[in-house]
């Protein structure tokens, strides 16, 4: 698929300087003079700035509102010669907050650090992820993962002791047994299964009336991607697939995914689902879907801008996924 890289979160080419993750004095010393710049988070959130929050702002290293901070920043990656890190600013407790609306599935609410310019706010990273240029998008999901693998991930998996912080964050070594331990990326299908001139589209328990997406599942320990396409479409509509074939990927940082975008032929059309995986499920044909990308659709709702599923649909509309 030639356009598979312009996915959210793909194709901004971010070199991730590997190679220094291990040189702490090295790392220091970018902060020290300068030659760094900090991305930072709340709870997930990334701090925006610019009209309508449309950039990830990037702070200097000895800001402020950085001060209190005791860990050293997680390395990004290296732009223009400069080191790009980022400090979590999680601890802070902003004077309002909604804490029903941070745990809500697209939080609207945002956070403004007083320490901060006006412009600068900490944003729900699903509800501005296409603002986002290629580049700041990628380093706002990688921080937004790679703190979260930090946080869930304290304890060694060996032998239960507090694990440290090693490699500028991209790693964690036990103290105790010296295990290390390496953030973990689970892969993900998802499916657009095409029967003629239709695809397969589901839904979950709970979902807003009238969306659907593309079936997709986790990807099982000793499974093929294609054989984890089979399976899930089966398990969820009991629908055999033929072909198989790979389109585009999309790092999912909701918490820690790798979205494998895939696409299959399906053998038969009777749809019988698994109510313990899915609620419902159902063909739509092209022109329902181009009405449903138009929000003229009477049930089914435009698919999510920004998500893999919508990425798809939208280049199979198109005629695109060659």
């Amino acid at each position: 698929m030639k356009v598979a890289e312009t996915v959210t979160f793909g194709g901004s080419g971010l070199d991730r300087a590997a190679e220094i993750r291990g040189d702490t004095e090295a790392l220091r010393a970018a902060r020290a003079s300068g030659n760094a710049d900090i991305v930072v988070m709340w709870r997930g959130k990334p701090l925006l700035c610019g009209e309508g929050q449309n950039k990830l702002a990037r702070l200097p290293a000895d800001h402020p509102v950085l001060a209190e901070l005791t860990e050293a920043p997680l390395l990004l990656g290296r732009e223009n010669g400069r080191l790009t890190f980022v400090d979590d600013l999680s601890a802070w407790e902003p004077e309002v907050l909604d804490t029903a609306a941070l745990d809500s599935f697209l939080d609207p609410t945002e956070q403004r650090h007083p320490a901060l310019p006006e412009d600068h706010a900490f944003v729900e990273l699903r509800g501005c992820m296409t603002r986002l240029d290629a580049r700041d998008a990628e380093l706002a999901a990688t921080a937004r993962a790679i703190l979260g693998w930090h946080r869930s991930h304290r304890f060694c998996a060996v032998c239960g002791q507090e694990s440290a912080l090693a490699m500028a964050g991209w790693q964690r070594t036990c103290p105790s047994c010296g295990a290390h331990h390496f953030p973990r990326t689970d892969p993900v299908v998802i499916m657009l299964i095409t029967h003629g001139n239709n695809v397969l589209m589901g839904r979950s328990p709970g979902w807003p009336e009238g969306m659907y997406s593309l079936l997709a599942g986790f990807v099982e320990p000793g499974e093929t991607i294609e054989a984890a396409v089979r399976r899930e479409v089966f398990e969820e509509a009991g629908i055999k697939v033929g072909d198989v074939g790979y389109l585009a990927s999309q790092p999912w940082a909701f918490p820690s995914s790798l979205m494998i975008g895939c696409s299959g032929v399906a053998l038969s059309e009777q749809i019988t689902i698994d109510p313990s995986e899915i609620e419902d499920a159902r063909w739509f044909s092209r022109e329902e879907m181009v009405e449903a990308f138009a929000g003229q659709h009477p049930l089914l709702k435009p698919a999510r801008k920004g998500a893999i599923a919508h990425f798809l649909l939208l280049n199979w509309l198109a005629d695109r996924l060659d």
